[in-house]
């Protein structure tokens, strides 16, 4: 531990802040990475295990529900007991959880794994935001929540290509198990680093208002509208992550390394979307405009994708076509969602409205593995084009409104 320290103490300001900023962001990465661990491999694990697309969509549900129940608790937790320790357990239950569905031989063991890696994947945002808020210099906070999110949208970029790659050269088994472990040996660095994403408790400050109060803003129309959009969003966003190379086997008949080419090129296309819907978002106030158009084009793109039977190099154009916007949206739908968050109430709306994400992870795969299962595996672009276009209808919504205490929308 002393030695720790004396490395974070010789480092300089600027210094500290990048290493602190990388270290987390580079949890964050691996947060996003394991989400996407297994859908790559769904047909092989559908083959291998005897187990239908529509138990594989419950095992990532599975993951979503315990992210959902424990996210909040977990907040108060490190607000309480400061994030450090928190964040370090997180990470090596979530790396240990997808090293063992490595070795998992049926759905039961395979859906506690991912039950328990849900519960490793909850500590990322509170923890993640409590230590960047706290170690990170003010003139740089901007900078390090988007290379935060940033790293996150690279490890949904990288997880297809990554574990694809593994599973050819060693079998999908060797796959999962070497990419928990890379987790676990993150977990190990965190602990030698720890000093540097250390929270002292004069620094942890919950801010405290009534549960009337609470109720009252959580419950209001801006707050329930936002709660749909970032749940139909998720539910779009995980059709494309989930059931893309499903979709492009059975219906495109690629092979599996083929279909994970379209689905890689959305993913880097999407981060790529992150970093210049930030630069949107610095340069309007029409963000309702600017999502509103991200979903049109993601709505025609899924319908090209669903309808036409290109070749592989123009379907993964196609690909590139709905990525970029899916990222560039991110930037907007934050913006648009602090216009109708009262001062003061950033973290508790943002907390709130962003489980979102796991129900929509929660609903989404079982529906689009059951459709599959179904024979139907045609219909899953058509969905996400229905999906797509009810977020917009949300986002419109959303932006008419007014929380209680909001400077306006």
């Amino acid at each position: 531990m002393a030695r720790s320290s004396t490395v974070v103490d010789r480092l300089s300001g600027e210094r500290r802040d990048l290493a602190v900023i990388a270290l987390i962001s580079v949890g964050h990465f691996f947060s996003h990475f394991y989400i996407l661990a297994l859908p790559p491999l769904f047909p092989v694990l559908a083959r291998d295990l005897s187990i239908g697309y529509g138990k594989l969509g419950l095992a990532l549900a599975a993951l979503n529900v315990t992210t959902a129940i424990f996210q909040a608790p977990i907040g108060f937790l490190v607000d309480r007991y400061g994030p450090t320790a928190i964040l370090i357990a997180g990470q090596a239950v979530f790396a240990g959880a997808i090293a063992g569905v490595g070795l998992v031989d049926g759905f039961p063991e395979l859906l506690a794994l991912m039950a328990l890696a849900g519960l490793g994947n909850a500590v990322y945002h509170p923890a993640d935001y409590a230590i960047l808020a706290s170690r990170v210099s003010d003139a740089r906070m901007g900078r390090a929540f988007s290379v935060h999110t940033f790293g996150g949208y690279l490890g949904f970029a990288a997880a297809p290509v990554c574990i694809v790659t593994f599973a050819a050269w060693f079998g999908w088994r060797p796959a999962l198990v070497l990419s928990g472990s890379l987790g676990l040996v993150l977990a190990l660095i965190m602990i030698a680093m720890r000093g540097l994403i250390t929270v002292e408790e004069r620094q942890l400050r919950p801010q405290r208002r009534s549960v009337g109060h609470d109720l009252r803003l959580l419950t209001s129309p801006p707050m329930l509208l936002a709660l749909l959009f970032f749940t139909l969003l998720a539910a779009t966003q995980g059709g494309f992550n989930a059931f893309t190379v499903v979709f492009l086997e059975e219906v495109y008949g690629l092979s599996l390394v083929a279909a994970n080419l379209p689905l890689t090129v959305f993913l880097f296309a999407s981060t790529l979307g992150v970093l210049i819907g930030g630069w949107v978002a610095d340069r309007t106030r029409r963000h309702a405009l600017v999502a509103g158009l991200c979903f049109v084009a993601i709505t025609v793109a899924a319908v090209l994708i669903a309808e036409t039977r290109l070749p592989l190099v123009l379907v993964a154009l196609l690909f590139a076509v709905a990525g970029i916007p899916a990222g560039l949206v991110a930037p907007a739908r934050d913006m648009l969602l602090k216009a109708v968050t009262p001062p003061g109430a950033t973290g508790k709306v943002f907390g709130f409205v962003t489980t979102g994400y796991n129900i929509g992870g929660f609903l989404a795969p079982p529906l689009f593995g059951l459709i599959i299962d179904r024979g139907a595996p045609e219909l899953v672009f058509w969905l996400i084009a229905v999906l797509s276009m009810a977020t917009l209808l949300a986002v419109v919504a959303t932006a008419r409104q007014r929380a209680p205490g909001a400077a306006g929308a």
